[in-house]
């Protein structure tokens, strides 16, 4: 099945770097939700990627502490050739905590390792905080990585949130605190527009484009990156959006062989099988549950 976006509209939405970020989340829980991954765990999934089509290069954290998440997480990217797109939680009781997973880690090993640092996920979204604090916690980050040797401008730190976030002009604060800005973006979700699953590749670019144009607007130069994107194997159908692993398939063709030519992506989710709905790739044995051919 094929899917067209205006040519002209397409382009307005990509730039003329050749390579982009192509990776996965992946959470610092086993997909039962409950237990820490080990450092052999970690290991483990890195080398999964590694088996996948598209040359995945990349996995995107949540966190730094919980977990001891970077402790474990460091030597097997290292190790593996795998890039980090590091996640420090916002929350103001673990944030000092994070910020000190963070620092040590790059004390340890350096910069080499990071693609770059994301302050928060999706704060804005849930109500948790505000753009001046948030942007606060940016700017923190950012002048605490400044004073270790490496470091370097090109070191983008940022956040992730949602496309309604984004385009909130009360956020914009925290947009120009952002060298890049993270968005996730789920047609499955988007029940007020026409979600069936062969509308996605328009919904999708749709977005993206929104959030450039939100950027634009708050007079930044940051980059957009898509840091969250997926469809459900199962789950319940939302408006027009049904899930199944045929759907995910359709929906993988449409998004991701398109995204990862055009914009730095981290898709959703490598294993999450006990979830419902489940965004996983990977089943509970291990097996991809659909092809992830381009």
């Amino acid at each position: 099945m094929k899917f067209h976006l205006s040519l002209l509209v397409l382009t307005t939405l990509t730039s003329p770097i050749l390579a982009y970020w192509k990776g996965f989340n992946i959470k610092s829980n086993l997909a039962d939700g409950v237990t820490c991954k080990s450092p052999k765990d970690w290991a483990s999934a890195f080398a999964q990627l590694k088996t996948f089509p598209n040359s995945i290069n990349s996995a995107r954290l949540y966190s730094s502490h919980s977990c001891n998440t970077l402790s474990s997480v460091v030597p097997a990217a290292i190790a593996s050739h795998t890039f980090i797109l590091v996640g420090l939680l916002a929350t103001p009781s673990t944030f000092e905590a994070e910020k000190g997973a963070l620092l040590s880690a790059v004390k340890q090993y350096g910069f080499d390792w990071i693609v770059a640092i994301s302050v928060g996920s999706e704060d804005l979204y849930r109500g948790t905080t505000n753009a001046s604090y948030l942007a606060h916690q940016i700017y923190d980050v950012r002048g605490m990585l400044s004073e270790v040797p490496g470091w370097n401008s090109s070191i983008k730190v940022g956040h992730v949130d949602t496309t309604n976030a984004w385009t909130n002009a009360s956020n914009r604060e925290v947009i120009r605190a952002c060298d890049f800005i993270g968005t996730d973006i789920y047609p499955y979700f988007q029940t007020l527009q026409d979600n069936n699953v062969n509308n996605s590749y328009n919904l999708f670019w749709n977005g993206v484009k929104q959030v450039k144009d939100a950027v634009t607007k708050a007079g930044s130069g940051a980059s957009v990156w898509v840091t969250e994107t997926g469809w459900p194997v199962n789950g319940a159908t939302k408006n027009q959006a049904v899930p199944g692993v045929d759907e995910a398939r359709t929906f993988w063709e449409a998004v991701a062989c398109s995204a990862f030519e055009n914009i730095n992506t981290f898709w959703f989710t490598l294993q999450d099988w006990s979830a419902v709905p489940s965004f996983a790739v990977v089943g509970q044995d291990g097996r991809q549950l659909y092809d992830q051919s381009c």
